[in-house]
């Protein structure tokens, strides 16, 4: 599809611009990442995404899950603010074009534009384009679409949408990562919580030993098996990492 280049709301083109609007252009997309790593880093993804639709012009974003796309359910969508009904409707839409696609055309597709109109059965809010918008982009090994509705009128370039994929994938990915290490505060034991929560109040091997009622070398070994759980090097680290996640 061809399409003209129109900048989203807020972001000056940048042909015809001189040295200082070239640099303040600059400025503005500094800050906007800033603000997306600082929303993806507190696992805020819908934080995330407002900032993303608001910076590709958009007016309403759906973050989806291919792996889950089916025809019954929503368990697809990773974050919206798009309409129940709307969603519950694009649900059968991308299950029908999910399953006429092969994996070829699935790789090939990553990253590139694709506009496509919704059917004249479903209600788009006041103002919103019946066209909308989708980029696919992989974290892992799971592969995301990252679907906006455009104003009425309102068109985007494919490489403003590629950027906004890229950094769709990126919130993903810090935000996933964020998780996984939340997830591994679960996976020490109770014996392994009382010795980060001993150390932490400066007792010693030997001190912990005593209070347990363990061996010294056992205390050690729990230690290990807390700093390797945690990725850190030192007890120092190890207490940094407890205070910071709220275990002890």
């Amino acid at each position: 599809m061809d399409v003209e280049l129109l900048e989203p709301r807020g972001i000056q083109g940048l042909r015809g611009l001189n040295t200082a609007e070239l640099l303040e252009a600059d400025r503005m997309r500094e800050q906007m990442i800033a603000r997306l790593s600082a929303s993806a880093s507190l696992g805020n993804l819908r934080a995330a995404m407002r900032v993303l639709t608001s910076y590709a012009g958009a007016s309403h974003f759906l973050l989806a899950r291919y792996d889950l796309i089916q025809e019954q359910g929503l368990d697809f969508v990773v974050t919206a603010d798009w309409p129940f009904d709307l969603v519950r409707g694009l649900a059968i839409e991308l299950s029908s074009a999910c399953s006429r696609s092969t994996e070829l055309e699935k790789c090939l597709s990553l990253l590139q534009a694709k506009f496509v109109l919704l059917p004249d059965d479903l209600d788009v809010p006041e103002g919103a384009s019946r066209q909308y918008c989708s980029v696919m982009f992989n974290v892992g090994r799971t592969r995301f679409a990252l679907v906006m509705l455009l104003p009425e009128g309102f068109i985007i370039s494919p490489d403003r949408l590629r950027e906004v994929g890229l950094l769709a994938a990126y919130c993903v990915s810090l935000s996933t990562g964020r998780d996984q290490k939340a997830d591994r505060d679960f996976e020490l034991t109770e014996r392994e919580l009382e010795c980060l929560f001993w150390i932490a109040e400066g007792k010693t091997s030997d001190e912990i030993a005593t209070i347990l009622g363990i061996s010294r070398n056992t205390i050690n070994n729990y230690i290990t098996s807390v700093m390797r759980k945690t990725a850190t090097k030192t007890r120092s680290e190890a207490i940094a990492y407890a205070v910071r996640n709220n275990l002890v």
